[in-house]
């Protein structure tokens, strides 16, 4: 039985939403340009930025999917870092110093010098259509622990209607500001869901009758002919979706997948671009990185820690106090906020969903600016207002006015995304980088051939964007039964169908033979 919050609880609450209010007032300071509006006027300091890059690339999916994954696996996630460092550099080598240099409000006005005018826009729209899934899917995340709050279940009416409310509150807290109250509103929340997970690891911790030797012995060996849930790299060759996170997938699929998120997802890229120059730029990626690594350990932790809590009666069992043995009722994604609404002591519990609605708010503000900027500066600006004059405070209006579309669509999506996940049973973690392929299969095509090649025209820039967005959709499961006799149907991990997708996008953008002018845009 899901218990209800306290007086003391119902406080913790009132004084989150005075810092929210605050914290609004301060940094919503009115911006009158669009460079104040998208790019802070290139002033952010790193901390912040890095920080920002932080809560940006993790909030709700880490919140909830890290204990997931640890609950349902083993330590393989962490290894994925290994691949955000490769990125990490190769975006700061041939990335960064080219928007720098050509002063770029979206990172696809990069293809705008390379291939023309049509291959920005073609580039944005196939972004927002992407970003749209993978924000999405995070809203539908974040809305699973607000809904449990709320209403104490996941049922399709609570989940939509916590997803409506995170929205309205999002973009309320983010519209005015723009791009700087996202990044100081990242920082406050990423500080309140990380002391919140550290509160839940102490808490679960302490809860264990027995001494960490014995919590490492158990969890190295769970069950009988189960493999450890401390491994940390697995070398095995497994295509499949189970096996998304092993070392092979790692080093191929997800370094694409973080190249793709740090240096052509706006939804990231935009944080950096906020700084003054590259180097710093640089500074703020690989500072992200770093503290990611710890964070996201605290949270798989919590889900090792929940196995044994609900797993593990004979462990449980051992308590001196004579305590009944915990149970689980519930479903796997949820098991992160069923043991906080119903184990931790009130006051406790309050911080802790605070920390979530913390986490819920980061990922909406960070889908809310980007995707609007995109919207504006790829496609307004250019495409449908191409020959007209449109000052300033006209797009920052129209900047306002597609945040409040941005919002609608996300949660439109999000409410699909219950449907979805429910129908795969994905892990939380896993469904959250998968929706990513669509989107930047195409993009890593086009980029690469951009980067390093004299290849590439208009047609076969959008002919690579639309293969790339297709080919990880008809590897879907649910899209294979429409194609497919039931013996031919196949499970291929996301990572691996982003190499595919990226190397059919590549290849069809190089068909295309662009002037004898053209030069890969990294160099000079």
């Amino acid at each position: 039985m899901i218990d209800q919050f306290s007086l003391i609880d119902w406080s913790v609450f009132a004084g989150y939403g005075l810092l929210l209010l605050v914290t609004g007032y301060i940094f919503n300071r009115k911006a009158s340009t669009t460079n104040d509006y998208f790019l802070a006027g290139n002033a952010m300091p790193i901390w912040a930025v890095g920080v920002s890059v932080l809560a940006t690339s993790q909030s709700a999916a880490t919140f909830l999917g890290g204990p997931d994954q640890g609950y349902r696996g083993d330590l393989t996630y962490l290894a994925t870092n290994i691949a955000g460092i490769i990125a990490a550099i190769f975006v700061a080598t041939f990335l960064l110093p080219r928007f720098y240099k050509l002063k770029v409000f979206t990172v696809y006005e990069l293809l705008q010098k390379r291939f023309g005018e049509n291959a920005k826009y073609q580039a944005g729209i196939i972004y927002l259509s992407g970003r749209l899934f993978a924000s999405g899917a995070r809203l539908y995340m974040a809305a699973i622990a607000v809904a449990m709050i709320l209403f104490g279940d996941i049922q399709a009416s609570s989940v939509i209607s916590a997803i409506l409310l995170i929205a309205i509150i999002g973009f309320a807290y983010t519209m005015y500001g723009g791009i700087r109250s996202v990044i100081y509103s990242d920082a406050i929340q990423c500080l309140v869901y990380i002391s919140a997970a550290l509160l839940v690891l102490f808490y679960l911790y302490t809860s264990m009758p027995v001494d960490f030797g014995t919590i490492v012995q158990t969890l190295q060996n769970p069950a009988p002919g189960e493999p450890s849930k401390l491994t940390f790299i697995d070398f095995s060759l497994d295509f499949s979706s189970a096996g998304v996170f092993g070392f092979w997938s790692v080093i191929t699929g997800f370094v694409l997948l973080n190249i793709a998120a740090f240096g052509l997802d706006q939804d990231v890229t935009q944080r950096m671009l906020t700084c003054k120059d590259e180097k710093s730029a640089t500074k703020a990626l690989l500072s992200s990185i770093a503290m990611g690594i710890p964070v996201v350990l605290i949270f798989v932790c919590i889900g090792l820690l929940l196995f044994i809590y609900y797993q593990r009666p004979d462990i449980m069992a051992q308590s001196a106090l004579g305590e009944p043995v915990p149970e689980f009722d519930g479903q796997t994604v949820t098991i992160f906020m069923y043991y906080v609404l119903t184990d931790l002591p009130n006051g406790i519990k309050a911080i802790v969903t605070i920390g979530i609605v913390a986490a819920a708010l980061s990922t909406l503000n960070s889908g809310l600016n980007s995707m609007s900027s995109v919207a504006i500066q790829d496609i307004y600006r250019g495409l449908i207002r191409k020959n007209a004059v449109i000052s300033e405070q006209k797009l920052v209006f129209a900047g306002r006015v597609s945040m409040g579309l941005v919002a609608l669509a996300l949660s439109s999506m999000a409410a699909l995304c219950y449907y979805w996940q429910q129908y795969t049973d994905t892990p939380l973690l896993a469904f959250a980088l998968s929706v990513m392929v669509f989107s930047y299969s195409g993009l890593l095509g086009i980029y690469f051939t951009a980067l390093f090649t004299h290849r590439g025209s208009p047609t076969s820039v959008l002919c690579a964007l639309i293969v790339g967005f297709l080919t990880p959709v008809v590897m879907q499961p649910y899209i294979q039964t429409l194609y497919l006799p039931e013996h031919l149907q196949f499970d291929l991990g996301f990572s691996w169908q982003l190499i595919i997708g990226t190397a059919l996008s590549l290849s069809i953008c190089m068909l295309g033979k662009s002037s004898h002018t053209a030069e890969p845009v990294h160099e000079g």
